[in-house]
């Protein structure tokens, strides 16, 4: 019997547009002059490039405010029927506090994260609704202890330390106060930067009418302060990564700390979070292909003291946040 036709995998970008998207991640508000000048490029181009990248949704710069300092994070796995998948997936993709949803690429099984809040004790969708649902067979829930590194702190590796250094803003942003609300003013600029973090000040002045010197001034203030906070939101797959897998790893707890900081800092790692239950230790990876991601299991574990290892292979990441859900 034929098999169905699998969907061709997107075009990879070529090396030049992801040294683009590696300046754009150093930062995300950089002019295109600056980044024409370090990657050594005209600055026609850079600009056409950018403009391209962002119309097809390949990477977009978009900001966000920081999640409240109390916040916190359960990782879901749930088992579910087969033939009930899409209407578990699709459940969860639609609430707000859940921003990621991936299905395993058997198909059978979805992680999901759920963000959580300490003012809001109990958690209805984990203790009723998901156990009281004929399609789940089982729930596995990780409490969120700490959290090492995340995707908006991703960055490619397609530059050289003198480039990455040269992009980089100096100094990092204050903390934001939770306490401050945004005004009317902020408040309006933070929606036209979540559409695009790349706006300049003329247009984000001519469209929500205030002077240009204003405008300017507020969000340099709202980015210096971290209360904005830029991320480059892309598709993995057209940088070349096209193995989406999530790691469990069981560690002692004398070198929970030192792994979950080195994996923070390796190329492959978007995500890791020491968590709660028989793994202590969470890691999301972007791999070229399967023996790029059997050297990280085989290689680049080796010393940190792992002690057992689950792999959950993505086989369709349905939410992430910046795309909508599938």
């Amino acid at each position: 019997m034929r098999q169905p036709d699998r969907p061709a995998a997107p075009a990879v970008l070529s090396v030049t547009d992801q040294r683009i998207v590696a300046a754009l991640q150093c930062d995300g508000r950089a002019p295109a002059e600056r980044i024409a000048s370090v990657l050594g490029l005209g600055v026609r181009d850079v600009q056409r490039r950018i403009r391209t990248l962002a119309a097809d949704g390949t990477a977009r710069v978009v900001a966000r405010p920081p999640l409240p300092p109390d916040t916190g994070g359960v990782l879901l796995r749930v088992k579910v029927l087969r033939g009930r998948l899409d209407q578990i997936t699709a459940a969860l993709a639609a609430r707000d506090d859940i921003p990621f949803v991936d299905v395993s690429a058997a198909g059978d099984e979805i992680s999901a994260v759920q963000l959580t809040r300490e003012d809001r004790p109990g958690n209805r969708l984990l203790f009723q609704q998901l156990p009281a649902t004929s399609a789940v067979t089982s729930v596995e829930a990780q409490t969120v202890l700490h959290l090492f590194g995340d995707a908006a702190g991703w960055r490619l590796d397609r530059l050289t330390t003198a480039e990455r250094s040269a992009l980089t803003p100096p100094g990092a942003p204050r903390p934001s106060s939770a306490a401050e609300p945004f005004d009317n003013t902020d408040a309006a600029l933070a929606q036209l930067l979540a559409e695009d973090g790349r706006t300049t000040a003329a247009a984000a002045a001519a469209r929500t009418g205030h002077p240009e010197s204003t405008v300017r001034r507020r969000i340099t203030r709202l980015l210096g302060e971290g209360r904005l906070r830029l991320e480059v939101v892309t598709d993995p797959r057209r940088l070349g990564l096209r193995v989406d897998a999530n790691v469990s790893l069981q560690l002692p707890p004398d070198r929970l700390d030192a792994a979950g900081r080195a994996l923070a800092a390796h190329p492959a790692v978007h995500g890791v979070m020491a968590t709660t239950g028989r793994s202590n230790l969470s890691a999301a990876l972007w791999l070229a292909d399967h023996e790029a991601l059997y050297r990280f299991l085989s290689r680049d574990l080796t010393g940190l003291g792992v002690t057992a290892v689950e792999t959950f292979l993505v086989g369709r990441a349905v939410k992430r946040p910046g795309h909508a859900a599938a």
